[in-house]
């Protein structure tokens, strides 16, 4: 497959509001680029299904690999994100057994540990077990709403919670099979270095020079302000299958980057 390229859709109104920061994407983005992945585009919907199932199929259109939903996945009636994308790509909503097992064996749970006062199926809670047909659940280790995977004409679909909590628990234990079958075996490493500069225009130039001679090193600079006292802060980060040439290439571009740095005379050292 190569590099697996990677598109997320951030689903709920309470984000558009501005009642909710959206601290999901960025967990995500993070994750998916430490295992090799290449994030090229998020989206951040309200809880309408001809609005989700457009970012659906925006990502479907541009090729992409894995697209990753968070939020719209609970027992409330606002909850549609899984029938948006039943009806965005045009398949039968169905209740998908294991997924109804899973609800069932975790409310259980919850009552006895005195979390919820009954512990049966209700009929909110039955349709967290709704599925596109074909829509495989994962179990959710710290909420009730299994996530779900879908593979649909080449690319995958991946619906998680959009509680913090419950979507790490997922991505880090269900989903830990899918994740090494499609990303295998993958290596990220990144550096911050802070410059004794205040004017990142002035470097430009050099970023851009270094940057064409290491094209499998990302290079970044940033800057909040100009002043004498004002630090630049630049990253260098890279990924591959192998942690040895992760190294080997960053270690490299490092180097290269600080000779030139330093004969403009420009400190630089570890942020």
């Amino acid at each position: 497959m190569g590099q697996v390229r990677c598109e997320i859709i951030a689903i709920g109104n309470e984000l558009l509001l501005g009642e909710v920061l959206d601290t999901n994407t960025h967990w995500l983005c993070r994750q998916l680029t430490g295992l090799g992945g290449k994030v090229t585009r998020c989206l951040v919907v309200g809880d309408d299904p001809e609005e989700i199932g457009w970012a659906l199929k925006s990502c479907l259109s541009r090729g992409a690999n894995l697209i990753i939903t968070t939020g719209g996945l609970g027992p409330t009636a606002d909850d549609i994100t899984l029938q948006a994308i039943a009806g965005a790509l045009d398949l039968p909503l169905e209740e998908n057994p294991e997924a109804l097992e899973m609800i069932g064996t975790r409310y259980l749970t919850l009552y006895q540990a005195g979390y919820v006062q009954e512990p049966s199926v209700t009929p909110p809670r039955r349709k967290m077990a709704l599925f596109p047909k074909g829509g495989k659940p994962l179990f959710n280790p710290v909420g009730t709403a299994p996530a779900m995977l879908l593979e649909y004409e080449g690319s995958y679909i991946l619906s998680l919670p959009g509680v913090p909590e419950e979507m790490k628990g997922i991505f880090r234990s269900s989903l830990v099979p899918f994740l090494e079958k499609i990303f295998g075996q993958a290596f990220y490493e990144s550096i911050t270095l802070s410059l004794e500069w205040g004017d990142e225009s002035s470097i430009a130039e050099i970023l851009d020079r270094v940057a064409k001679q290491h094209p499998n090193v990302y290079m970044k600079s940033r800057a909040r302000a100009f002043g004498r006292e004002v630090r630049l802060k630049v990253t260098l980060a890279a990924s591959g299958s192998s942690s040895e040439a992760v190294s080997r290439a960053i270690e490299e571009a490092l180097s290269h980057l600080e000779k030139e740095l330093a004969s403009r005379g420009i400190k630089v050292s570890k942020a």
